[in-house]
């Protein structure tokens, strides 16, 4: 697989599709038929079910601070004014509900409308593939890839929602009264698994050429229902809200809290690690961890399970870059991240003999470089060669900051700006562009569910060779033992605090960390206080101070956000739709 990559575009005449309304979303420009009676239209419209794939990953989601404006990871540009019409300002502040504006704009958009309207998108491309102008071979291929792509959306919302309306096949029109419970959540898991094996089986038969690179394949069917598993089997899904008995139990996930989904969790990450079809990108030869900073910019590779395809562009530097490279910054990392990367010998900053208080960024596990635009790294600047970044602050120093990265009180600036992702021979406004795909799934992700998965199941011995595999490509240095800074003989406890940290710096900025803190049922005690951010001044000409200051946006999650509220609109045409508790 070289260029010959499948372009996932909207095709125009779906553009002026009805986008309003729950399940109707209408064709008003040509008629059901001319679109199913042509072959190409037909595959068109399958594309465009492909398209929203990366709602949930995009950069530019809750005002461009991407997934991670939800979580510990990062501030945004609404940081300093609190703007509530911002849905991660709002969320983190614990001010959603499900009847106000802000929410009733971005639930029922984006977490809720997006995937029912693909769902519906779905069982309409279902039903019109028996009569569609394609060989039997391609409309069985064709149906296994919407079959996934339904699942993937439905996996989406009982993430978010918990339980949700199951509407098999069924197609509803615009003048429909609909009325429809929820199914149980237990009910849910169990359909979008079968919807995932049924096409796994389907599609393990084909072979895709160049032209169809991105795709669903049986790996991606596999990796995704990795993923349901794992979810299904946390804390917060396995009974963690369940206290009281009610008519809403079955909703919130299942009733009962049972360990042996942790070893289903596990097996299936490990048929798809068996299977032997995917492997970390790995180099270690050009540069301590290189293989973790290029496989984001290698569009097709060993690693990435299901990519969504981006046209040749820059827009991760344009919004990440620091301002010194014309870039707009509005994702910067805490320093909650930043002190989570462990030294180069594995160990936290708290344990490893590395770790200088004076020289805090040296010596770091090489994805933190990768991964973090830090004071003091030299970058690729808008005339091309690289100089160096200064993210310190005038008040206090000896030389002043008179660069546009400087922390000042009034700019929310955390010390710190985003890397991971960018190439690096790239400014925001120099030449040239990047070839990438979005790692919606990706290998390391599934050699992490299952440590996590083995782990919880009571065997944290299972878990090491995953979580060597992933630090060794790292660059992380191997140690006299071999274990690459893990503890030996660490039981589950121990075991559960490495891979939580390690899934955090790992997949930071890929759309994991707002469902991991909620499943985990650990983000009431992680999006608590304020942010940290690292206040720098400079001491001399190569020296500076480093102290921990607090970001102003004050966090406030309530427990009851662990699911969030399902739309009020919904509730309110739907009576048999019950609320989410704490709403």
């Amino acid at each position: 697989m070289k260029k010959y990559i499948l372009a996932i575009i909207c095709v125009g005449f779906f553009l002026s599709c009805q986008k309003s309304k729950f399940l109707d979303d209408k064709t008003n420009v040509i008629s059901e038929d001319d679109v199913f009676t042509d072959s190409v239209r037909t595959l068109g419209f399958l594309d465009r079910i492909y398209v929203d794939m990366g709602f949930a990953f995009g950069p530019y989601r809750f005002s461009s601070a991407g997934g991670a404006g939800t979580t510990e990871l990062a501030t945004d540009n609404a940081e300093g004014n609190n703007n509530l019409s911002v849905w991660a300002v709002s969320y983190v502040q614990g001010a959603i509900g499900p009847n106000n504006v802000l929410t009733g704009f971005a639930t029922d958009k984006d977490f809720w409308n997006t995937p029912y309207k693909n769902i519906r998108r779905v069982n309409l491309l279902l039903s019109k593939l028996p009569s569609a102008p394609f060989h039997e071979s391609i409309k069985r291929r064709m149906q296994a890839e919407a079959r996934f792509l339904r699942a993937f959306y439905y996996h989406h919302l009982i993430s978010a929602f918990g339980a949700v309306p199951l509407i098999s096949d069924q197609i509803f029109d615009i003048n429909d009264m609909i009325n429809i419970p929820r199914n149980s959540y237990e009910e849910c898991v169990n359909y979008i698994v079968s919807e995932l094996d049924q096409s796994a089986q389907i599609l393990s038969t084909y072979r895709y050429s160049d032209i169809d690179y991105g795709r669903i394949t049986v790996g991606a069917c596999l990796a995704l229902k990795s993923r349901v598993l794992l979810y299904a089997a946390s804390p917060l899904f396995n009974g963690g809200l369940n206290d009281n008995v009610n008519e809403l139990a079955p909703l919130l996930g299942y009733v009962n809290n049972e360990k042996s989904r942790w070893q289903i969790a596990a097996d299936a990450a490990q048929q798809l690690i068996n299977s032997n079809m995917y492997s970390l990108h790995v180099d270690n030869t050009t540069r301590a961890g290189n293989g973790f900073y290029e496989v984001f910019l290698k569009r097709v590779n060993n690693e990435y399970i299901l990519p969504y395809n981006r046209p040749a562009q820059k827009e991760l530097e344009s919004y990440y870059l620091p301002p010194s490279r014309s870039g707009s910054s509005v994702m910067k990392p805490t320093h909650n991240l930043a002190e989570a990367f462990p030294m180069r010998d594995g160990k936290s900053i708290h344990e490893s003999s590395l770790y200088d208080s004076d020289q805090p960024y040296s010596n770091r596990d090489p994805r933190f470089d990768y991964s973090i635009i830090y004071n003091g790294l030299p970058y690729t600047s808008n005339t091309g060669p690289k100089t160096t970044i200064f993210t310190y602050t005038s008040a206090g120093s000896v030389i002043p900051n008179s660069t546009s990265d400087a922390y000042t009180s009034n700019n929310y600036f955390t010390g710190y700006f985003s890397r991971k992702m960018l190439d690096e021979n790239l400014a925001s406004n120099t030449a040239g562009n990047t070839e990438r795909s979005w790692p919606l799934i990706r290998y390391a992700e599934i050699l992490l569910n299952y440590a996590e998965a083995i782990n919880e199941a009571g065997f944290p011995e299972k878990a090491y060779n995953s979580l060597i595999e992933i630090r060794q490509r790292a660059g992380i240095l191997a140690g006299t033992d071999g274990l690459y800074g893990l503890n030996a003989n660490m039981n589950t406890e121990e075991m559960r605090a490495i891979i939580r940290n390690e899934r955090r710096i790992e997949l930071a900025f890929e759309d994991h960390r707002f469902n991991d803190i909620r499943r985990w049922m650990i983000a009431e005690n992680v999006l608590k206080g304020f942010n940290k951010i690292a206040i720098i001044t400079r001491t001399g000409e190569n020296a500076f101070s480093y102290n921990i200051g607090s970001a102003p946006r004050p966090l406030n999650f309530r427990k009851a956000m662990y699911l969030l509220p399902i739309p009020l609109s919904e509730i309110q045409k739907m009576p048999l739709l019950l609320q989410n508790p704490g709403y």
